[in-house]
């Protein structure tokens, strides 16, 4: 995908990463806002993830981290301003 980053972090939010060799490690998410202007067809997890746009409240209800679901329904997203 391809849009405008905005710079400021939405919010942070952490998770469990099970590895290969059985470690399990914390993991610390910034969650930032971009504004899609390209979906491109190919990407690197096309086999293990599928994109669909919802609102904020409905991927909350799709996602399991409580911290994630937390951010999401707090959600308010913001325009980028031009030249910023």
């Amino acid at each position: 995908m391809k849009g405008a980053v905005h710079k400021t972090a939405v919010g942070r939010y952490t998770y469990l990463t099970f590895l290969d060799d059985g470690d399990v490690v914390p993991t610390i998410v910034d969650l930032v806002q971009i504004e899609v202007t390209v979906q491109q067809d190919e990407f690197k997890e096309k086999g293990q993830r599928r994109i669909a746009w919802v609102e904020p409240d409905e991927a909350a209800r799709r996602v399991r981290e409580l911290e994630l679901k937390s951010l999401l329904v707090d959600f308010k997203p913001k325009r980028k301003r031009k030249g910023t």
